[in-house]
């Protein structure tokens, strides 16, 4: 039977909600494929498109152009769907310097990252769930249009196993290996496994569950599982499937054959750079390659594999990359004819009549110039490492998605935004859904125009009567250093205050938001991730710093998003810095009193009182992981004999000149008390 979704809420659509349920869920069982959903800030967009999904009952792909976007979105969609599958994709970076290359002063910058285990987890959550239900919701940044390795493969490599089947622990490990799980007898974690007398303890790489399997003379006679949390029951199961620990997975006899692929294009390298009277060229790619060969040979895998991807899935030049979208097609396509390969253009593309999914793109305005553009930076930088000999050709096929081929490998979409840019409105052209009232009656702010000079000063008188009424405010300033700036001098002059822009890490970010709504910040200062969609009730007052700087930070489409932060407190309020009214703060002004009088109509008419926002914090990602940790020290009682083991761990790891795994145990037993 299959898992339906079903849409947990304690109060019904309202305002103009019904007409846009029943307009976009109209268009979609018509087979229509883009419709946009034009909502104001406030007025309940996504439990408009929680209503769609629990109508059209189809698993739902949701792209938000920012990760702080897309954690709220997650955690709202999780509320609305608790029995079903509800995951967060994004990039795992933490920090991410790409490999490049600068002919014009010969510097060579190697690939440097930081991957947060929590978010790849999640990330192994997402594709696990899409290969084993149909009730999936999945919100993601961009990331979902990067290479994440053949879905086929990855279902493939899957291993089941069932009760009574013959079959040895040791086997079990051997079989475990070569899924890219890790053996760690001392401390188990995400991706690791460890062997217990007769009994294989398996900690499944989405980092939410563990499996324990028990065995009696070579043979299986206990599956169980249970949540990661120490204090959680085992539940049995007579089968049970085991997805691989990694996306880059491939079968060892595969593996030598993808191997003796590399191998032919590096000889047609080299022998291209020998023609062209490349020596260094030649030598280079020449050591770099045959070192990544034997690292698959011995291990199955190496840093920077994503470059052999395409040998290792054996495409062709120029085949797009598999993505998170190839999941969930796979996951919608069972029986049914595969995608064309060839690559259409958008505005003539039918979508494949197999993709049985919805995607819904969130503040598209902003998300569809991002997918637009990622192609061409990637492909600037991979063509200069290869033309200089550090990668071979086919790490160019490891790249995002071109847009052609995003719009050829999705089906019915639906756009959402407050302020829908031209590509939505044509595409979606006699599809469009308005949704201009809120449900609490709130108007949008007023705004106000004042003058540049002394607008520091007079900033911190607004932001001094906000504190005052225990009232949150954003400044919006225009460049990062300005940001930090402004809020040192914020903090100076005795406002609480922070700032948030793109370098503050992923999981950081939901913590500040939700310390600002707490009253542990008064103002929080920010550039571009303040802008769409934040749900903030306690922001109050928004003040705008040189919105006369005509530009993408400063158009109509950029200031209605900056104004609608506050459209959700009776008292909002918005004031623009600066010296002269453009046309893009026409334009905005226009149109934010043109929904204001719209609201105010239909409050008048239906007599409601526009009443605030209240909602509940929740935990962010971040605090849940940290529950969960402090939760399994604390159940284990076992800390200091723990932090004992460790400590020789990490010696041996030191000894051995393995400072990256020393590194991370390092940090275990910070978090153990050490």
């Amino acid at each position: 039977m299959p898992n339906k979704f079903k849409l947990v809420a304690p109060y019904k659509p309202t305002g103009d909600q019904p007409q846009a349920i029943e307009a976009l869920v109209h268009s979609l069982e018509s087979g229509v494929r883009d419709q946009t959903l034009l909502g104001v800030t406030g007025s309940g967009k996504t439990f408009t498109i929680a209503n769609v999904i629990e109508r059209v009952q189809k698993p739902t792909l949701v792209i938000s152009h920012n990760k702080t976007l897309a954690a709220q979105l997650y955690q709202e969609f999780k509320e609305f769907f608790p029995e079903n599958a509800v995951h967060y994709f994004v990039s795992y970076y933490d920090y991410y310097q790409p490999e490049a290359y600068i002919p014009r002063s010969d510097t060579y910058i190697e690939k440097d990252s930081k991957i947060n285990d929590t978010i790849d987890a999640l990330r192994h959550a997402s594709t696990a769930d899409l290969l084993s239900r149909n009730d999936v919701i999945i919100v993601a940044s961009v990331s979902c249009i990067y290479g994440i390795g053949d879905p086929e493969e990855y279902e493939k490599m899957a291993l089941d196993i069932k009760l009574a089947q013959k079959l040895s622990s040791r086997d079990l490990a051997r079989k475990l290996v070569l899924l890219q799980y890790v053996r760690n007898p001392i401390d188990p974690r995400q991706g690791n496994f460890r062997l217990r007398e007769d009994a294989v303890e398996i900690h499944l790489p989405s980092g939410a569950e563990v499996v324990l399997v028990e065995f009696r003379r070579a043979k299986i006679i206990s599956i169980k599982k249970r949540k990661s949390e120490f204090n959680s029951n085992f539940s049995n199961f007579s089968t049970l499937r085991i997805f691989p620990a990694k996306h880059f997975v491939t079968p060892r006899h595969k593996l030598l054959l993808a191997i003796e692929r590399i191998k032919d294009e590096l000889r047609e390298q080299m022998e291209k750079f020998k023609k062209e009277g490349k020596v260094l060229e030649l030598e280079r790619i020449k050591q770099r390659t045959t070192f990544d060969i034997e690292m698959l040979k011995q291990t199955g895998i190496v840093s920077g594999i994503e470059n052999y991807s395409r040998h290792l899935s054996f495409r062709d030049a120029g085949d797009p990359p598999y993505t998170l979208l190839d999941y969930f097609a796979r996951a919608s396509q069972q029986g049914a004819p595969a995608a064309p390969k060839k690559s259409l253009h958008y505005d003539t593309l039918e979508y494949p009549s197999g993709v049985d999914f919805l995607t819904v793109i969130d503040e598209s305005h902003v998300s569809l110039p991002q997918i637009r553009g990622m192609y061409n930076g990637d492909r600037a930088r991979k063509t200069t490492l290869v033309d200089y000999g550090f990668r071979l050709p086919s790490a160019l096929d490891n790249r995002p998605l071109k847009f052609d081929e995003f719009r050829q490998k999705t089906g019915q979409t639906i756009y959402v935004s407050a302020t829908p840019a031209a590509y939505e409105q044509s595409v979606s052209a006699g599809h469009l859904a308005e949704q201009v009232i809120r449900p609490t009656g709130l108007l949008d702010p007023e705004l106000e125009v004042r003058p540049t000079e002394h607008q520091i000063r007079d900033l911190v008188k607004e932001l001094e009567k906000r504190k005052a009424k225990n009232e949150r405010s954003l400044v919006i300033a225009l460049t990062k250093r300005l940001a930090e700036d402004i809020a040192q001098y914020l903090a100076d002059a005795g406002l609480k205050t922070t700032y948030l822009h793109s370098e503050v890490k992923t999981l950081e970010r939901p913590d500040i938001l939700a310390d600002l709504r707490r009253g542990e910040y008064d103002v929080l200062v920010g550039i571009n991730l303040l802008r769409e969609g934040l749900d903030l009730p306690e922001v109050s007052f928004v003040a705008i710093l040189d919105a006369d700087k005509e530009g993408f930070l400063r158009n109509d489409t950029t200031l209605l998003q900056i104004i609608g932060r506050t459209a959700r407190h009776p008292d909002g309020r918005v004031v623009l810095y600066a010296d002269r009214v453009t046309d893009s703060m026409k334009r905005a002004i226009g149109e934010t009193n043109r929904r204001r009088k719209i609201q105010a109509a239909y409050n008048q008419e239906h007599g409601i009182t526009p009443t605030g926002i209240e909602k509940a914090i929740r935990a962010s990602l971040s605090e849940e992981a940290a529950r969960r940790e402090e939760a399994e020290i604390k159940l284990e009682g076992q800390a200091k004999k723990m932090r004992e083991a460790l400590t020789r761990e990490m010696k041996k790891a030191a000894k051995d000149m393995n400072f990256e795994l020393a590194a991370r145990i390092r940090d275990r037993i910070k978090k153990l008390g050490g």
